[in-house]
């Protein structure tokens, strides 16, 4: 049988490749929880849908947008496995592609309800678009402001449960 993460809630961010998008999410999730005193009642990690940077850091500019915010992270990229979908009380994707490899990936038996993360942007902007081919920091920087609002938005719905 698979264990449950111990927190009482979990959040597992997903992009394509887990250098860009997600671990910026995660690191966003982990300030966010901080800063509203409830990140000992939380378990936040971030994964890949496919395997291509499995092990490294994320992107140079993801770092440095991070950094530039007063955030750091020492995640290494990793793949979303089946088991994340019975560990996780949420996993969530950044785009409509993303949201189409969780659905086809989660297993009959998931406890994790798949999100997409923009949907929580107070300002609507829904789809969290990947900056990796961008030239320059201003996607990052973009993407960093959507996850801000967007995990504020679903931490506070959260706890008020």
């Amino acid at each position: 049988m698979l264990e449950t993460c111990k927190s009482e809630n979990s959040a597992l961010f997903i992009c394509l490749g887990n250098i860009c998008r997600s671990p910026i999410a995660e690191a966003v999730c982990k300030k966010v929880v901080i800063d509203m005193m409830v990140s000992n009642r939380w378990h936040i990690d971030s994964a890949a849908i496919g395997p291509w940077h499995v092990g490294n850091q994320p992107d140079h500019r993801a770092l440095k947008t991070l950094r530039a915010h007063g955030l750091s992270t020492d995640h290494l990229c990793r793949q979303i496995n089946s088991n994340d979908f019975s560990m996780f009380d949420y996993i969530f994707g950044m785009d409509e592609e993303n949201m189409k490899a969780l659905k086809k990936r989660s297993p009959k038996n998931a406890r994790a309800q798949l999100l997409l993360l923009g949907s929580f942007d107070p300002n609507g902007e829904t789809i969290i678009r990947d900056p990796y081919y961008d030239n320059g920091d201003a996607g990052f920087e973009k993407c960093y402001q959507q996850c801000l609002r967007s995990c504020t938005a679903f931490i506070k719905k959260i706890m008020r449960k």
